[in-house]
């Protein structure tokens, strides 16, 4: 594990697509118990290279019901977004995670972190890759039916400040999701 993430550290496969250039943010261990699966690392967690290390990760804990501590032990939290490295920005915020990146290395960090007990799908890019043809018609409905996905996945909206009027209109996410959520996280820890 320790010789993989030192190669995709040095990653420079999409180099010519990115702005600030190739910095791939993750982390995880052969002992991690909960692999976070999002987007990509915005501009702030592209420069201290610190997964989550932004508004949406302190929401996204909040939601885990964990410490900054517990989320940054990679013995219990992979954390390997859908692309490793800042995408670049486009008209209504950052632009998708590069392509290259799950299909390269997702798959050799699967078969590294064995004791994986739940899949977070955080946002519509690591709901499509991982669910494919069994998500629903759309992330909203993807998400409030994420019993379908248990215990394997566990379907996520991104948790971005900019998703609080996503939030407002759908209640029952903070009302059966969140607690649902926290749960497994109990269980698992």
């Amino acid at each position: 594990m320790k010789a993989l993430l030192e190669t995709i550290k040095g990653c420079t496969l999409c180099e010519a697509h990115l702005p600030l250039g190739p910095n791939p943010v993750l982390a995880a261990s052969r002992n991690s118990q909960v692999l976070v699966i999002g987007q990509a690392p915005g501009t702030k967690v592209h420069a201290t290279g610190i997964p989550w290390n932004d508004a949406s990760g302190k929401e996204l804990r909040r939601w885990l019901g964990v410490s900054p501590e517990r989320f940054y032990d990679p013995a219990i939290f992979g954390i390997v977004p859908m692309g490793f490295c800042y995408p670049g920005r486009g008209k209504g915020g950052d632009l998708p995670p590069r392509p290259e990146c799950a299909p390269t290395w997702h798959p050799a960090l699967l078969e590294n972190m064995p004791g994986i007990k739940l899949k977070l799908l955080i946002g519509q890019y690591a709901q499509r890759y991982y669910l494919g043809k069994a998500r629903k018609k759309n992330l909203t409905e993807t998400v409030r039916n994420f019993r379908d996905y248990l215990p394997e996945f566990f379907p996520l909206v991104h948790p971005s400040p900019r998703n609080k009027l996503w939030q407002k209109r759908n209640p029952w996410f903070e009302e059966e999701v969140l607690p649902t959520l926290r749960n497994q996280m109990e269980s698992i820890l």
